[in-house]
């Protein structure tokens, strides 16, 4: 039936994309709205849950209820499974249940499957899928099995649910937790900060999930050979590890300059690794410097890599546009790196990505600003971690307007599904004119 849908209607990968998600967010606001979702017993607004599930397929982790003290086991089950599916991507969901039943996928769906996960090619995309599904349930559960004598010892046996829900979400880079009570809600990780096995397993979790599964499908295959390794690999990983330490570093100088040693260096190094796209935090945000402030939201955009469970401008787009400004400057005809020349497509569409995220970060923060009289500074945090889908807050999301609401959940959905995919989604069925209007030159900068 949905093969006939599409033949008709002649729905391309990036509507497929779409649909799928905006589908599992409703169906997830649907679920939430059930009294039992809830431990209250009592049924959640639809705005409200439609916040909390698109904040869960999108990964985000920004929240208008505390999820430990609000939602019921249940409630907590229905948003660990969307975060699951979200991290993962819907289409990547659906191929593996195809997979599992034996189907044969199609031409169209194996494009569609590259199309969502970031792929340079069709060909093997299908077992490709297969090594994602691998890493990522093998990936959840070592750091599940890990963290769990920590929680089972301060939890008893809900600290196995703990365990598993926080490994989830760590590798999904949703940034959900279930740490909050009615007393203390949204604690998030703050009763861990010195804990070493909690800090360093959630942060590689985040790290892995960030880097992209092609990534670690360049590193299963080539080791340490690292010559070996795709330019978009090397790319990423050095990137990553600039965007690691770098910031890692002004915080323990400047921000987290007053605590001990050991809480300084762990501290600084989770927020280091948190801010691009996991939400998760062991610090107040709220004691931040304007300049750290500053440099979260630069963090935030930023997000992860492509393919990955992150979100954000992704690492990439920034290398691209650093390295096309090198070019500019030594007057160089094409941008370079490693050894190979970055193609002028690349370069268009990583400018593309950025003039789109300035426009939703400060479209969003002027609005959220005026509906809510807040300071632009706040503003601007707010919308970027709705857009970069990282979920960290300077704690006034639960007491936002409704309009403010809507518009974080229209930032996390584009900043899921990529804004190129919302406008290749939008415009595909438009045909490309082959003529060429008369060229004429332009003064910039």
């Amino acid at each position: 039936m949905a093969d006939a849908i599409r033949r008709k209607r002649h729905l391309s990968s990036f509507q497929i994309i779409i649909i799928g998600f905006a589908s599992l967010i409703i169906v997830g606001a649907l679920l939430l709205m059930l009294p039992f979702a809830s431990k209250s017993g009592t049924v959640t607004p639809f705005d409200e849950a439609l916040f909390t599930s698109t904040s869960a397929v999108c990964v985000t982790g920004l929240v208008v209820h505390d999820t430990a003290s609000y939602w019921s086991v249940f409630g907590q089950a229905v948003i660990l499974i969307l975060i699951q599916i979200g991290g993962m991507g819907v289409v990547t969901v659906a191929a593996s249940f195809a997979l599992l039943a034996g189907r044969k996928i199609s031409l169209m769906q194996r494009n569609t499957m590259r199309e969502a996960i970031a792929a340079p090619k069709t060909g093997g995309v299908v077992k490709l899928t297969g090594f994602i599904i691998k890493v990522t349930f093998a990936v959840e559960l070592l750091g599940a099995v890990v963290m769990m004598p920590v929680f089972y010892r301060d939890f008893g046996a809900r600290g196995i649910w703990m365990a598993v829900f926080h490994s989830i979400s760590a590798f999904c880079n949703a940034g959900f937790d279930i740490m909050g009570t009615v007393e203390a809600p949204y604690a998030s990780l703050t009763a861990y900060h010195m804990n070493p096995v909690i800090n360093i397993t959630l942060m590689l979790l985040i790290v892995f999930g960030g880097i992209g599964f092609l990534t670690w499908d360049d590193i299963r295959e080539n080791r340490l050979r690292l010559k070996r390794y795709r330019m978009q690999s090397k790319v990423i990983l050095v990137t990553s590890a600039v965007l690691i330490i770098m910031p890692a570093i002004y915080f323990f100088l400047n921000e987290y300059a007053g605590l001990p040693l050991s809480d300084r260096i762990f501290t600084s190094l989770f927020q280091s690794v948190t801010t691009r796209t996991a939400g998760f935090n062991t610090a107040d945000l709220t004691a931040l410097s304007g300049a750290g402030q500053g440099i979260f939201i630069l963090l935030m955009l930023i997000g992860g890599s492509p393919g990955s469970t992150a979100g954000g401008m992704k690492t990439t787009t920034v290398a691209v546009l650093f390295l096309n400004l090198i070019a500019v400057f030594r007057r160089k005809g094409d941008a370079q790196c490693f050894g190979r020349r970055i193609e002028s497509e690349a370069i268009r569409s990583a400018a593309t990505i950025l003039m789109m995220y300035l426009m939703l970060l400060f479209g969003g923060a002027v609005t959220i600003s005026i509906a809510d009289r807040l300071p632009m500074g706040v503003s601007l945090f707010e919308a970027a971690s709705a857009v970069g889908t990282v979920g960290l807050t300077l704690g006034v999301t639960p007491s936002l307007s409704l309009i403010s609401h809507m518009v974080l959940i229209l930032l996390m959905f584009l900043g899921r599904v990529g804004g190129l995919t919302f406008i290749y989604a939008t415009l595909s069925t438009r045909g490309n004119s082959i003529s060429k209007l008369p060229q004429e030159k332009i003064t910039v900068g």
